[in-house]
């Protein structure tokens, strides 16, 4: 199946939409999402920047479900103003029985214009549930109700299709934080049993600027690898660990022994608590173009923590 309809037939499939917003559309990028680049989302930026300055109440962007939550946090890391930002998907394509995707736009345009959500941030709706960016997640890989927030609440639901708020979060959302001027070779990997680090050093080598690495547990490499991590702190280029583990984020006090979290950032290593690898590689670029520090990475991942 290739996805064919365009944002002309999107809107018109949805005949209900004119019940909550006069629409206007434009066609930004045309790829599969997996072909999401961080230079197609910066122009998709701008143009829902100048909608809102233009008097928009809120802006929806259709997106391929496989990135969608990359996408939206990366939006939501440079997003700067009140007006809703608002993603959406549809896990079944618009010719197959089901499709989900007309009702995830009507939904998204309700969010859209509704007043509460405003400063909100940037938002994910689809399957009746709304979703903070930093917070949600694909979790299966059909299913239409895949996206969810693990480890925290959802910030809506829609009940017989009257949209009801759910949460609000715990601590404030982070600054805005500088469009990128440049984009960093930031690369992201993984680790497991046996893994001893040297293709850290290899992507080094290559050119990389900095490193996310995928780790186990409260974020724990091997006692070698952990030495190529330190090295490569050493020499400059940052190195920030996440966890593979979906929920519980990495730690900083509980483990001591070589490789360990503590170990870690005993070698200058940053923790990047909740967020999974994907999204802390794309908060690393960002944060690499506008200079940060190793100390002001840990503080910046640190308030992603907890909000």
């Amino acid at each position: 199946m290739v996805p064919r309809m365009d944002t002309s037939d999107l809107v018109a499939s949805v005949p209900e939409l004119s019940h909550w917003a006069r629409v206007e559309t434009a066609a930004l990028c045309s790829v599969g999402s997996p072909s999401i680049t961080i230079a197609d989302v910066l122009p998709a930026l701008e143009w829902a920047r100048g909608r809102v300055s233009d008097g928009c109440a809120g802006v929806v962007l259709t997106h391929g479900t496989d990135t969608l939550e990359e996408t939206a946090f990366l939006l939501d890391l440079l997003w700067d103003h009140e007006e809703p930002l608002v993603l959406t998907g549809a896990m079944r394509g618009a010719t197959q029985p089901g499709a989900d995707g007309p009702a995830n736009l009507l939904q998204a345009t309700t969010v859209a214009t509704d007043p509460r959500a405003r400063g909100q941030g940037v938002l994910v709706v689809l399957d009746d549930t709304v979703h903070w960016a930093d917070h949600v997640t694909k979790t299966h890989s059909r299913s239409t109700d895949s996206f969810r927030s693990l480890g925290a609440p959802i910030a809506a639901e829609f009940r017989e299709g009257v949209l009801h708020l759910c949460a609000i979060r715990p601590h404030p959302h982070p600054d805005p934080l500088p469009v990128p001027t440049r984009l960093p070779w930031v690369v992201q990997a993984g680790v497991g049993i046996d893994e001893d680090g040297r293709a850290f050093r290899v992507l080094h080598e290559a050119g990389c600027e900095a490193l996310v690495v995928s780790a186990v547990g409260l974020g724990h490499v091997s006692a070698p690898a952990a030495q190529v991590l330190g090295d490569l702190v050493a020499r400059g280029c940052p190195v920030v660990v996440s966890t593979r583990c979906p929920e519980g984020g990495t730690g900083t006090q509980t483990y001591a022994y070589p490789g360990s979290e503590m170990d870690l950032l005993s070698r200058g290593v940053v923790m990047a608590g909740r967020l999974p690898a994907w999204k802390a590689r794309l908060l690393l670029v960002v944060a690499l173009t506008d200079g940060f520090t190793a100390d002001r990475l840990q503080a910046l991942y640190d308030a992603w923590d907890r909000c």
